[in-house]
């Protein structure tokens, strides 16, 4: 049979089945062709300012040159290796670097492929350290409500049970969640909110404490969950709790790390110091897929031994691939020459406060590089209707912004100027407004 080149009208009709979309009703995806800075070029001339990072990963722009230019010398060197048994220079040094800026406590790097994969190691490593050590009755884990940690079987259990999770809701294992304190930043009754998280807790670990593996949380900013933000003092107080129990520490940074708090990591901004850390999305400045599971000497020590049951049997085809390594060492690169991304937060308060007055907008807030708000509707939630039309309204004007549901968020890349800032906030005046 003879391979039939299909029309170009024909791509992404039939064969290319997208992501958290609704394949019926969606519609037919737009093309891009380039991308440049903040902004994408579709295939029709167009062009649209990325104001979500393409999902959160581009920190520092598309087509940076020196992220390019550093994959295609790895390239020529070494482009892939079995990571079993065999190590080369790019995964020893970004493992390095990282270690160099997280809290020193975190000594151990375990690579992986994207954000799910990360958490995956981390409840794995979580609960196999509990067995490894002769504990008995270690299982369960401790999550919180509106969370959302990825989508394989693991991270979808310990994830808020949701339109992402109801499909598969018989396979997933059992959690523990606890209320989460969401505030913003003129919330009056953040603190009693907190407390009434906190007294929850207290009784769940009065009760159970003794059989909890871990916790996990994303620290100060809740992602697909709507942008719900939490104080760092919150965040102490949970430790505080959980290290009385002796209970491990899991922080997903998947989307707060490499800058997106303000702080290259949200632990450090929180002044926290979590067992077990998990980082994505950002790692390469939106180049290659890679992930990374940090952890203590403490939890590295329980799979360090002769036994063979305790090694720690999980890995990927690509673990630490050369090029994902090179080009996460290359963005580093670029976050340490002083990208502006600690301004960014400057820049969305000022902005923000233009919003106020607008009577559609609720629960405005910001923490680092992300700001968010709630649009007042009936059917407010991640299936509200207002979302495809604002996200539809938005492209019209030439801005990439994708709601979730009701909740509107603005995620730049670090490369934004204020000028471009302003003209996002000015459109989502307008939009609301109309819509």
């Amino acid at each position: 049979m003879r391979y039939r080149m299909p029309d170009k009208q024909d791509y992404g009709k039939s064969c290319f089945w997208q992501p958290f979309t609704n394949m019926k009703a969606g519609g037919h995806p737009l093309r891009v062709r380039s991308g440049r800075g903040v902004m994408l070029e579709l295939e029709d001339g167009r062009r649209l300012m990325d104001c979500i990072s393409s999902w959160w990963v581009t920190i520092h722009g598309h087509g940076r040159p020196e992220i390019a230019e550093a994959i295609s010398a790895q390239a020529k060197r070494l482009e892939q290796v079995i990571c079993a048994g065999l190590t080369h220079e790019p995964a020893e040094m970004l493992a390095s670097r990282l270690i160099g800026l997280l809290p020193g406590h975190l000594s151990r790097v375990f690579y992986s492929d994207d954000g799910s994969t990360a958490v995956e190691v981390g409840l794995k490593m979580a609960f196999q350290y509990w067995k490894n050590m002769g504990a008995k009755g270690r299982k369960r884990f401790l999550s919180f409500e509106g969370a959302y940690h990825g989508d394989t079987l693991g991270a979808m259990s310990v994830g808020h049970r949701s339109v992402f999770t109801r499909a598969f809701s018989e396979l997933l294992f059992d959690v523990d969640f606890i209320p989460y304190p969401a505030t913003h930043i003129s919330d009056a009754d953040v603190v009693t909110r907190e407390e009434e998280s906190l007294s929850y807790l207290d009784c769940l670990l009065s009760t159970h404490g003794r059989s909890y593996a871990a916790l996990i949380i994303e620290p100060l900013v809740q992602g697909a969950g709507g942008m719900r933000m939490c104080r760092p003092e919150f965040l102490r107080q949970v430790e505080k709790r959980i290290r009385a129990h002796g209970i491990l520490e899991i922080y997903d940074e998947v989307m707060t790390g490499f800058g997106r708090t303000g702080e290259y990591f949200a632990c450090i901004r929180a002044k926290t110091a979590p067992d077990i850390i998990c980082l994505s999305k950002g790692i390469t400045g939106g180049f290659l897929p890679l992930a990374a599971t940090v952890c203590t000497d403490e939890v590295f020590s329980a799979f360090y031994d002769d036994d063979p049951m305790k090694t720690f049997y999980h890995g990927h085809s690509y673990t630490a691939n050369p090029l994902g390594c090179a080009a996460a060492l290359a963005s580093l690169d670029l976050l340490a020459d002083g990208e502006h991304f600690r301004d960014i937060e400057t820049w969305h308060h000022e902005f923000i406060e233009g919003l106020e007055t607008n009577p559609r907008l609720s629960r405005l807030r910001v923490c680092g590089t992300i700001a968010a708000m709630d649009i007042d509707v009936d059917d407010a939630g991640y299936c509200s209707r207002i979302g495809p039309e604002l996200k539809a309204a938005f492209i019209e004007r030439g801005f990439l912004l994708r709601p979730l549901g009701n909740v509107l968020y603005v995620l730049p890349p670090y490369c934004i100027t204020k000028d471009q800032l302003k003209a996002v906030y000015a459109c989502i005046d307008d939009v609301v407004c109309r819509i």
